[in-house]
């Protein structure tokens, strides 16, 4: 605006110095900034400011960044070792920052470390259950490829060779069961779908609730599409935002405002789905109150499914998002008339057992804890496999307990 009304004086040939000092006066530069202004204008007819280039950071240097835990020095001391165009330490202090507020998340180290020696040695007990030495060669190797995974696209969610659902950790021979927990699961679940509401799923840690509703959502009706969640570490609300985002598989970057982002959410969201958030006790009110706005949304179709140990006492904290949950549904322990039958079905090796013992077993160990049974299991079939002449007793029981059972 001052640029043009100075070109228009000076078209009229009354431009001044004067006119120059009061327009610099008037926007807070220097006098030569102005002659500037006003020579750029003339010379490439720009009467606004130059656009800046926007300084955007590769997935390659936010990984490098999440390796180093967030140190922007550590970042900077990386790229001018790669060698290249590098920008400087404020400039990437800003960007990191700027995206940062915009929803970009950092993985915690101390966790991604943690799941990675917690897969590893999940993978070295396979191995062993598989290295037995009756087994053979051919058999081994096929147990050790990966299962074939069927795409979520599809409406179900991926099954592998032994039955079981991604996501549910068994051991290697094991078999999901549907029990009557599992069943009422399924209700509440399909009930919500049919009103596209929400239902909360509730219990202790170890009863199977994940398995229950992976096992109530593993065929779903036509036209209707399943999205887990994961809760991030230490969540936000831009965490969330993040979350959602990703595990809806959006095309493109992440945006850097968080109205953008909504907009590309809910304009997933508009089709028939069932977003299901595990580990829902971790969520603090506002990431509580952000997914209430996702439900609430007039241009979404959601079924909320919030699952996890202690989920319903999160839910309580928001009393405007627990009054629209339409099914509380707890997954109790195991009853001690549905123990044998259900071990009996989860894995072979509890067939040989007589039923009086399958309830010793849960009376002094597992405690109706599916969980529990499952750690159990893959004790046993360790066990068996490494010690020669082992036999399931009840002095094999006893030392596997302490494994499985926490210290006092």
């Amino acid at each position: 605006m001052l640029v043009a009304r100075l070109l228009e004086l000076e078209a009229a040939g009354a431009l001044t110095t004067a006119h120059v000092r009061a327009g610099a006066q008037v926007g807070g530069v220097n006098v030569r900034t102005v002659w500037r202004w006003l020579d750029a204008a003339r010379t490439e007819g720009r009467v606004e400011r130059r656009p800046r280039a926007r300084l955007e950071l590769s997935d390659q240097a936010w990984e490098v960044l999440a390796q180093a835990g967030g140190n922007v020095a550590a970042l900077h001391r990386h790229l001018k070792a790669t060698g290249g165009e590098v920008p400087s330490l404020a400039s990437l202090h800003r960007v990191v920052r700027r995206d940062l507020q915009a929803g970009r998340v950092l993985p915690d180290r101390a966790v991604e470390r943690r799941e990675r020696e917690e897969q590893q040695t999940r993978q070295a007990l396979a191995d062993l259950a598989l290295a037995g030495p009756s087994g053979g060669g051919a058999t081994k190797v096929a147990a050790r490829r990966p299962p074939y995974l069927v795409s979520e696209a599809t409406g179900s969610l991926p099954v592998g060779e032994n039955g079981a659902l991604a996501g549910v950790a068994l051991p290697v021979g094991a078999q999901l069961v549907r029990t009557s927990s599992v069943r009422a699961v399924a209700e509440a679940v399909g009930q919500a779908m049919a009103t596209q509401g929400a239902v909360c799923v509730f219990g202790d840690p170890g009863r199977g609730k994940t398995a229950a509703v992976r096992m109530a959502l593993g065929e779903v009706p036509p036209g209707w599409k399943v999205t887990w969640v994961p809760v991030p570490v230490r969540p936000s609300v831009a965490g969330m935002r993040r979350a959602v985002f990703d595990a809806l598989g959006l095309a493109g970057r992440f945006p850097h405002t968080s109205a953008l982002a909504d907009a590309a959410v809910a304009g997933a969201l508009s089709e028939a789905r069932v977003l299901v958030v595990d580990e829902a006790q971790r969520l603090p009110v506002p990431c509580l109150e952000y997914l209430q706005s996702l439900w609430d949304h007039p241009g979404t179709r959601i079924t909320l499914v919030l699952c996890g140990a202690g989920s319903e006492r999160a839910l309580a904290r928001l009393p405007q998002l627990a009054s629209r949950i339409g099914a509380w549904q707890e997954v109790p322990r195991l009853t001690g008339a549905e123990v044998a039958s259900v071990v009996t079905g989860f894995h072979p090796l509890w067939r040989t057992v007589p039923a009086p013992d399958l309830t010793w077993i849960d009376r002094s160990c597992a405690h109706g804890t599916f969980r529990t049974w499952a750690a159990l299991t893959a004790h046993l079939q360790n066990a068996l496999l490494t010690t020669a002449d082992a036999s399931i007793d009840r002095a094999l029981l006893r030392r596997l307990f302490k494994r499985v059972a926490p210290p006092l």
